[in-house]
This record gives C-alpha cells, structure tokens and sequence, in this order.
C-alpha cells in the first residue's frame, strides 16, 4: 500500500525555502543552496547519488501544494517528474491540465488528492511537495513518513517546515552522511 512521504531539504535552522520566495526565485533568496547535494559531487557522494535515486525508485504520484504548484509549473516544465500524475491540493480548482513532459496536474481538496494520489501511484508511494501542504497532511494524519534532507547552511529566515504543528517522530534506519545529512523519520500515530 502507497505511504505518503514528504521528502525535503532543510537547513540546519529549520526552513525549505529562503526567504522572499518569488516566480524569479521559487526557491527563494539562497533557497536554491539546500538542493546542492543533489548534485552528486564532494566528498561522499555516493550516499547523496544514493539517497536521490532512492527518492527517484519509489515515487508513484505526487501530492503538490498551490504555491508550490504556481511557482514550480514555468521551471519544471510539467510535473517535477516527467510523467508522473500530481494532485495539487488547492481551493481554486480547475480542469486537469497535461504538463509539456508528459505529466497530469488535478485540482481538489486535501483528502481528495491523497485518494486520488494513492490510487495513482500503484505500489509505490506519494511524494509530497510544499512545505504547507506538509503541515496539513500531518495535522489531518494523512502524513506516514518524513525524509529529510538536512543542508549544512543556515537561511536566517524562509519557509519553516511544521511550522506550528506537532508530532512524534520514529527514526527509520540510520543517518546517512554525504553534502547533506540523509534523515527518514515515521510519522507515530
């Protein structure tokens, strides 16, 4: 049965974005650093490859916020993986729209894109993006795992993940070490 994963690079003080996130710099001002160790360069690299491919192999839908999904569209060109469904939680719904790679983009509710996502991605799971999408699948419980991607920079200001909310988390597995800190975490209900 498909899990829903929320997959992130953080910094080391605690935000998925930098600040003053814009079309120009959805990632925000200095955002863009926390995805360095996708790279797959440095020292250890291969627990970096490692942990992408790993995202890469078990991804099946996605479950993506609205700014997410309004800022990312123009850069990804479609879906963030080409082909792959994704349900865009929003409450300004509209037709299904097919991204330029492939990829279908659906509008609805919470739960709805959850139901819609899980049924999607088959036996694999449902990868989350947005960090306030995140914070309302955790609080509705709808949230089974965290993979964290822990930055060695701090961005002084920006998006903070679970801003506001609370949960027990479970160590899955042990820290992997490469240009970021390889964490996975289940969500105990």
């Amino acid at each position: 049965m498909s899990k829903v994963v929320l997959d992130v690079s953080m910094s080391l003080d605690g935000f998925t974005a930098g600040p003053n996130v814009r079309s120009e710099e959805p990632m925000g001002d200095g955002g863009e650093r926390l995805h360095e160790w996708m790279a797959g360069e440095g020292p250890n690299a291969e627990v970096d490859v490692a942990a992408r491919d790993e995202i890469n192999a078990i991804v099946g839908a996605l479950v993506i916020g609205r700014r997410t999904f309004d800022l990312g569209l123009e850069n990804w060109g479609g879906t963030p993986w080409p082909g792959m469904p994704s349900f865009v939680v929003t409450h300004r719904t509209r037709d299904d729209l097919l991204g330029d790679n492939g990829g279908t983009f659906a509008f609805g509710g919470l739960e709805e894109a959850v139901r819609r996502a899980k049924d999607a991605a088959g036996d694999k799971d449902v990868l989350v993006m947005g960090a306030d999408i995140a914070g309302q699948l955790l609080g509705a419980g709808l949230l089974d795992e965290v993979h964290l991607h822990l930055a060695p920079l701090l961005l002084g200001q920006g998006t903070a993940l679970f801003a506001g909310h609370r949960a027990e988390l479970i160590q899955e597995g042990r820290a992997t070490v490469g240009g970021a800190t390889h964490l996975r975490y289940r969500v105990q209900r």
